[in-house]
Order: C-alpha cells, then sequence, then structure tokens
C-alpha cells in the first residue's frame, strides 16, 4: 500500500508541472495586451514607448519566458503566488479570503449529491421499468441537461421577486457568523449538488443493476436474509466503488462549475474571482486559479485512488 500511494504521488506531482507549463504557454499566447486591462484603450494611446516598456518591466513581462516561468514556479514554492494587477492583495491571500467559500460550495454539493441521488438509484434499481424507474431517470437526464448558470439565475429570481433576496457584499466566515455564511453557501451548492445527483444516480443505478444480478447476492438471498439486509449490506457497498471515483472527479469539475454559479448568485468566492480576472485579463491571477483548480483536481484524483485501494486491495497489486 505505501509503495502504491508513493507512485501516485510521485505522478500526481509529474503531472502538476506539466499542468503548470501548460498553464504558463496558454496565459501568454492568449490575445490582448495586459495593459490594455489596466489603461484602457484610450489611456493606451497616451503612453510613450519609453513608458510601455517601463510598466511591462514593473510586471515582468518583458524577460524571456523562462524566466518569468521560474519566476512564478518560485513564487507557487514560496507560497506568494504574486500580486493582482487591480488590487493591493497577493492572489494567496485571495486565495485564503475567497477559498473557503468555494470549498464549502464544493464540499456541501457533494453531500447533496450523495443525499439525493443514492436514494433515487436504489429506488430506481430496486423496481426497474417501473413509473418510480421512468421518472427518477426523466429527473436525472432534465438535471443533467440544464445549465447550473441558468437554474441558478432562475433560483435567484425567484428570490429576488418572491421575498426581496440580495446578492451578499461580502463573505463571512463558518466559525465566525454561520448563519450568513449558510445563506450564502446554499444556494450554489444547491445549483451544483442538484448537477451532481443525476450522474450520481444513473452511475449508482447502473452498478447496483449489475451487482444484485451476483453470485454472492443470490446465496445471501438463498440464506434467508431479509430484501433490505441484502442490499444495505452486501451489494450496495460494492455498487458504492465506482460511485466514490465519479464523485472526486464531480468534486473536481464543482471548481470549474462555480465560476458561473457564484457569478449568478453573486458568491464572493474563487469562481467569481476568476470570473473577474479574464473580464480585466488580469493574467497573475488568472493563471495562479487555473493552477491551483488543476492541482486540487489532480489531488482528488490520487485521494480517489488511495481511497479505493484501501477499500479494494486488488487494485493496488494492478
Amino acid at each position: 500500500m505505501f509503495g502504491y500511494i508513493v507512485r501516485r504521488l510521485a505522478f500526481g506531482a509529474l503531472t502538476a508541472v506539466g499542468v503548470s507549463i501548460v498553464v504558463f504557454v496558454i496565459m501568454r499566447i492568449l490575445p490582448g495586451d495586459p495593459l490594455v486591462a489596466i489603461f484602457g484603450p484610450e489611456g493606451l494611446t497616451k503612453l510613450t514607448e519609453e513608458q510601455r516598456a517601463s510598466y511591462m518591466a514593473e510586471l515582468g513581462l518583458s524577460d524571456p519566458l523562462y524566466v518569468q516561468y521560474f519566476r512564478w514556479a518560485g513564487d507557487i514554492v514560496s507560497g506568494e503566488f504574486g500580486r493582482s494587477f487591480f488590487r493591493s492583495e497577493s492572489v494567496a491571500e485571495m486565495i485564503l479570503r475567497r477559498g473557503p467559500l468555494t470549498a464549502e460550495i464544493g464540499l456541501l454539493s457533494v453531500v447533496l449529491s450523495w443525499i439525493v441521488g443514492i436514494p433515487v438509484a436504489i429506488i430506481s434499481a430496486l423496481r426497474p421499468n417501473t413509473l418510480g424507474d421512468a421518472v427518477s431517470r426523466f429527473m436525472s437526464i432534465f438535471f443533467l441537461a440544464v445549465p447550473g448558470f441558468w437554474l441558478g439565475m432562475l433560483i435567484v429570481l425567484g428570490l429576488l421577486f418572491g421575498f426581496g433576496y440580495r446578492a451578499p457584499l461580502a463573505g463571512a466566515s463558518l466559525l465566525e457568523d454561520p448563519l450568513h455564511n449558510l445563506q450564502i453557501v446554499v444556494g450554489p451548492a444547491l445549483v451544483l449538488g442538484l448537477g451532481q445527483a443525476a450522474y450520481i444516480a444513473r452511475m449508482a443505478r447502473s452498478s447496483l443493476l449489475e451487482v444484485i444480478r451476483e453470485d454472492y447476492v443470490r446465496t445471501a438471498r438463498a440464506k434467508g436474509f431479509g430484501r433490505h439486509r441484502v442490499i444495505m449490506r452486501h451489494a450496495l457497498p460494492n455498487a458504492l466503488l465506482p460511485v466514490i471515483t465519479l464523485s472526486g472527479i464531480l468534486l473536481g469539475f464543482v471548481l470549474a462549475g462555480s465560476i458561473p454559479v457564484e457569478r449568478a448568485f453573486g458568491t464572493p468566492g474563487l469562481g467569481y474571482a476568476m470570473f473577474t480576472a479574464v473580464n480585466e485579463r488580469d493574467v497573475f491571477v488568472m493563471q495562479n486559479l487555473v493552477f491551483l483548480y488543476a492541482v486540487v483536481f489532480v489531488l482528488l484524483n490520487i485521494l480517489i485512488d488511495i481511497t479505493i485501494a484501501w477499500i479494494d486491495p486488488r487494485i493496488r497489486y494492478q
């Protein structure tokens, strides 16, 4: 098991290095001039060539690309992550301030997806081709097809016209103000959780239908065990293995999905910060947040692999 963990961590480290190179190159080949975002088109025309060169040197964008990359890598290792063009805080401070909200949204959405998706999958798998199965499959397809930001906008409009809802102007810590924090994260978590629940329900249903036909399940029934005990103790634990893997992948996708959803709800998390950085073409904020999302996705996959290997020892020897 220890050797398996070491191999997965080494592979994850190499993946993170490769992702950093890809992110850095893409950020540098994107069209547009950072000075246009800072000064505007009219303000840029008033700058002389000397002033342009001075500003580019001050931002570190006039150095050779390999120098810029290694400087950025050094900032990542030191934990500074550079500074925003438009704000006095560093990217690290932005992550520490906004990151907990996005993390809460992601974790709460996964919990909601299991709470909704697993019971729906059990009901659907135990009564296939019935009305309940048809309704559950229809709802799964519906929430798979509906974009999260569109559903979020509908919820915000409904709350606005029905209850006078206003988007929060500032975040709140879970420890300092739990009620206000819950009001901020529950909307995005609900939207993202319903989308994930559709994936969870479909995956768990397919896996459970396959498992309940296995010999050991029929043997448990032949021993006289009740239906509930057979499903909960024998079939469901094995059927959940692919669901656990899917949940880890979905949690990574929640980071990307949180960008439009946080924008729709006005939630001051990392998704909203990414949206603002893209509009302002704040290169340092964009590349650091994209790299952070990629590293979190890699770490989640490693954690899921280790969890599955711990649950099913056959995997660690492959």
